[in-house]
């Protein structure tokens, strides 16, 4: 009887048992359907809101490379003196200040594409000191012409930076 008893309890509770595992399956899945949802129109509305922040980066790299293209440079900085090492270092610090004022804009933009900013700044760097170490140039203005003759000769450094720039915007489309 009292065997009878337990077996008849158990067979009560059995479709009780598998009710409530159903059930928490279900609401398991529900909560994480939810959950992934909350987390997608979360992502989509950073997209929204970080992408004109993100853009404004990239333009402004874009600046800073044409800025620092040696052509326009030295347009744009004309030498105080005749003196080639003043000119050069006045070169070289407008290229730092350029970057660090520009120096934020990295949280928006790509770790390559970072990388690769730095390696044009670096390089036109490079190219106004090698210009400056050359026996044939003595003077500022003797300066500019190596650097002008080597641009004619050469792309300019940052010309490979802006179109990974220009490749990387596109992408985000």
């Amino acid at each position: 009887m009292e065997i009878e008893k337990i077996l008849e309890m158990f067979l009560y509770a059995v479709p009780a048992l598998i009710t409530g595992m159903i059930a928490y399956y279900f609401f398991k899945e529900h909560t994480k359907n939810e959950d992934g949802r909350r987390r997608y129109l979360l992502h989509k509305d950073m997209k929204v809101t970080a992408m004109p922040i993100r853009l404004q980066a990239y333009e402004r790299m874009a600046l800073f490379l044409e800025r620092i293209t040696p052509s326009k440079l030295l347009i744009r900085i004309s030498p105080n003196t005749s003196n080639k090492e003043d000119y050069e270092r006045l070169l070289i610090s407008s290229i730092e200040q350029e970057f660090e004022h520009n120096l934020s804009q990295q949280i928006y933009l790509s770790d390559e594409c970072w990388n690769i900013i730095t390696a044009a700044k670096n390089a036109t760097i490079q190219l106004i000191r090698k210009a400056g170490l050359l026996q044939k140039t003595k003077t500022a203005n003797k300066l500019r012409e190596v650097i002008l003759q080597e641009m004619l000769e050469k792309r300019a450094p940052s010309d490979a930076a802006l179109s990974f720039i220009k490749k990387e915007v596109g992408e985000l489309w």
